[in-house]
């Protein structure tokens, strides 16, 4: 019997239906399906130190942890492994400072929208050597942490140390560290920061931690931040020094002290931001030598300075490709798909 037109049409979206749900993301109400990427992106995805991009634990069991102390385990194996947060994780402080270390080949993602680290920060990195000054074989590589609330920390929210690579910090929400919300410093390289919100917390980002250790971080430190929503995060958004090319773009940010500051020689590509109420968008005359920065297709609304520009910057397109966001649409584009929840 032939089949009715009507019935057609019924039988055609059902199809269209299954080969939609086939070939993409399912994402949660209020999420911004365009922006969870799955495989990470900026300088993240360089092949470079002997990692070709970033997989995490990728191969690796999938384990889930719904406590501390199965949590505390699965983050410190040798092997890869996809370590997934189930509810709240409280992070002990003992004689660490709340410090915990994540050895490589590990992705730590949050599960629904509610797994959330408290208490405590992660370490990723051998313990400080300043007489360290190129890349150990051991360095700690291949991190993807995504899809968590971390808050609370003693000491900071992530730390990344000590010629760490290739690590990829996405979709998370970051509040109320002590210290840094993610630090990465001590000839650290190849990172990406994407996708985040950071709120209710003051020195945010850093990048070098010291005018004094050019030996460790000339000629490194090469992060990408794009998609960040800095929600009232004071300071440090990032703040850096020495690393080139730093390649800040598409970030959103909201009522703030200062956006970013290069100092030590550093090399920082801004564009494509959205700056609103922020009394020093971008800074190359802040503390220790003059920064350099490039800056190019950034809005200032409601800014009491310009961005200060200084110098040339080896461009980020030499390592990897991107598409940038119109400027004006970050507003809306960010606070909507950044932080939790969206992948």
């Amino acid at each position: 019997m032939p089949t009715s037109s009507g019935n057609r049409r019924a039988l055609l979206k059902v199809v269209v239906a299954a080969a939609a749900l086939a070939t993409t993301t399912v994402v949660l109400p209020g999420a911004a399906p365009a922006s969870a990427a799955t495989t990470a992106d900026g300088f993240a995805s360089v092949n470079a130190l002997g990692q070709n991009g970033t997989t995490g634990g990728a191969g690796g069991a999938v384990v889930t942890a719904t406590t501390t102390a199965q949590f505390l385990d699965y983050i410190a194996r040798p092997q890869p492994l996809v370590v997934q947060v189930k509810g709240t994780i409280t992070l002990p402080t003992g004689t660490s400072d709340g410090m915990h270390d994540v050895a490589s080949d590990k992705t730590i993602i949050g599960l629904g929208t509610d797994a959330k680290l408290v208490g405590g920060g992660l370490n990723i990195g051998l313990p400080v050597d300043d007489d360290v000054t190129s890349p150990p074989a051991d360095a700690v590589h291949n991190i993807i942490i995504r899809n968590l609330a971390i808050t609370g920390a003693t000491d900071d929210l992530i730390n990344v140390q000590m010629f760490s690579h290739h690590i990829w910090i996405d979709h998370n929400d970051f509040s109320n560290g002590d210290d840094g919300a993610v630090d990465i410093k001590r000839g650290s390289d190849f990172v990406t920061v994407s996708w985040n919100r950071f709120h209710d917390h003051d020195k945010t980002l850093l990048l070098g931690h010291d005018d004094d250790n050019g030996a460790q971080d000339i000629g490194r430190l090469r992060v990408t931040y794009h998609h960040n929503y800095f929600d009232g995060s004071d300071q440090r958004n990032p703040r850096v020094r020495f690393g080139e090319s730093v390649h800040v773009y598409n970030n959103y940010y909201r009522d703030n002290s200062y956006g970013v500051a290069s100092a030590m020689n550093a090399g920082v590509v801004l564009e494509g931001n959205y700056f609103f109420s922020v009394n020093n968008p971008g800074r190359v005359d802040f503390s220790g030598d003059l920064g350099r920065m490039v800056a190019r297709d950034n809005i200032l609304v409601e800014c009491n300075h310009a961005i200060e520009v200084r110098g040339s910057v080896v461009e980020p397109r030499t390592y990897y490709s991107y598409s940038l966001d119109r400027a004006a649409d970050v507003p809306t584009i960010v606070p909507a798909g950044a932080g939790t929840g969206r992948i």
